[in-house]
């Protein structure tokens, strides 16, 4: 199996919690709470990315680390309680690449998430990129439908490939602002108005949109259909 991020914490509703969280933005998770169940998923499967905490009962996530470091360069997002700048240290050292003190935000834990597998594991768009009854040509930055252009205005154009190029996962508003408009301070009724306009291009019903989906209390997400 493939998984975008292991959870390893003996704190069985925490665990719970957070991949429930992970798993319904996007980020396909899996669960342990031992060393031992940890090393037998990452030698049966691929895992991108693992967030482990330092205590695992009678075990050490120190010592796992430097297990899975002899093992695997999968990036190692350490979570915690402890909050001495020793523990983070020595949490830096011996390979982890991140440090996460709990209790921890699941949004901000999520951002980080998607930001460590976008810098780690870039996507490669295919060309082509079927959206519902069009196709967008990502070299030529242009959208189809039944082989005739579909007009796009100069930030709907920006900001539909930027999305194509980062779909399956959860943009936020702010960072919208940043990378398509360049310009924090752009207003939500700019976005939604954009956005309102690309799922009447591309969208069959947009009044109920099943490509370019809104993710309540964070932003939006582009669906291509190998995602669904």
């Amino acid at each position: 199996m493939n998984y975008d991020c292991m959870i390893v914490d003996d704190e069985k509703a925490l665990l719970e919690s957070t991949s429930e969280y992970l798993n319904l933005f996007g980020v396909k998770t899996i669960t342990v709470q031992t060393a031992q169940d940890c090393i037998r998923i990452i030698l049966n499967n691929t895992v991108k990315l693992i967030l482990l905490d330092i205590n695992l009962g009678e075990d050490s996530g120190f010592e796992l680390c430097k297990k899975l470091r002899g093992m695997t360069n999968v990036p190692i997002l350490f979570i915690s309680a402890r909050n001495s700048n020793d523990d983070m240290l020595l949490a830096l050292h011996i390979g982890g690449d991140d440090y996460i003190q709990k209790p921890y935000s699941l949004s901000v834990l999520l951002a980080k998430i998607q930001v460590v597998l976008k810098r780690c594991y870039p996507q490669t768009r295919s060309e082509i990129v079927k959206l519902g009854n069009c196709t967008a040509n990502v070299e030529e930055q242009m959208l189809y439908r039944a082989g005739e252009i579909v007009k796009l205005k100069g930030m709907e154009s920006k900001l539909l490939f930027y999305l194509i190029n980062n779909s399956g996962r959860t943009i936020t508003k702010t960072e919208l602002f940043r990378e398509v408009w360049e310009n924090v301070i752009t207003g939500d009724n700019t976005l939604n108005v954009h956005i309102r306009h690309l799922r009447e291009k591309m969208e069959e019903d947009p009044n109920n949109p099943r490509l370019l989906k809104t993710v309540w209390g964070m932003g939006y997400m582009l669906i291509l259909e190998n995602q669904e």
